[in-house]
């Protein structure tokens, strides 16, 4: 039931007040020619604009949204679902800061960490170091055994030969630990570092995510792999 103008928006008004129908409404919309169309349900030829659903006073109700094309469509999904990604991503940042935040409170608990990480770092190294004293006094003795085939060392045992061998690469295996905790302690700071960057902001209590309220001590930092 499609009518036009003001006169049919006024009689459809009345009729539906009359009919006991008014409940359901009364949609009014400009077609593609400029007509103002009535009804009361929603306007086909009005679906893709915006129509009014009146109340049987004449007062707006509610906007009816235009109906979306398969593309239209489409390309909303992928708006809301970018949205939604976007969501979860700041809320997901807030998560971390919020962590961070917790676990460092101030900056004097950051540096109390870093101080600590590094002297795992440093300790790594010197027991690589003790590995290495005790592999050269091992090999004293190999080199001992060994004199007495010096002049032809294949008619060296097996065995003396192989442990010759695992002597030389486990030094080999120290050497390249040691050299390994310069770059391990690089990782450290740079980890802190970047923690950082994203701690003074959340001590000076700007909003860039939510603060915590905390004076939890640290947590012991992770102890790098010993060799």
């Amino acid at each position: 039931m499609t009518r036009q103008g003001g006169l049919g928006l006024v009689v459809l008004a009345l009729a539906c007040a009359a009919s006991g129908v008014a409940a359901q409404g009364i949609y009014t919309c400009l077609d593609a020619k400029g007509r103002r169309l009535t009804s009361d349900r929603p306007i086909a030829e009005c679906n893709d604009r915006e129509q009014k659903e009146l109340t049987s006073t004449g007062t707006v109700k509610r906007t009816v949204k235009p109906v979306m094309t398969a593309e239209e469509a489409a390309r909303e999904e992928v708006r809301q679902k970018a949205e939604a990604e976007e969501r979860a991503r700041i809320a997901e940042e807030r998560r971390r800061d919020r962590a961070l935040l917790t676990r460092y409170p101030n900056k004097a608990a950051h540096d109390a960490e870093r101080a600590a990480a590094l002297v795992q770092v440093d300790e790594a190294a010197k027991s690589a170091n003790r590995r290495l004293t005790d592999l050269a006094k091992q090999r004293v003795t190999i080199d001992a055994e060994m004199e007495f085939y010096r002049k032809d060392p294949s008619k060296a045992p097996a065995t003396l030969k192989r442990q010759v061998e695992e002597n030389d690469a486990n030094v080999a295996s120290q050497k390249r630990f040691i050299a390994s905790q310069d770059d391990e302690k690089k990782r450290v700071n740079m980890r802190f570092d970047e923690d950082l960057v994203k701690l003074r902001p959340l001590w000076s209590g700007l909003p860039l995510a939510s603060s915590v309220q905390s004076a939890s001590a640290p947590k012991a930092a992770a102890v790098p792999a010993k060799p």
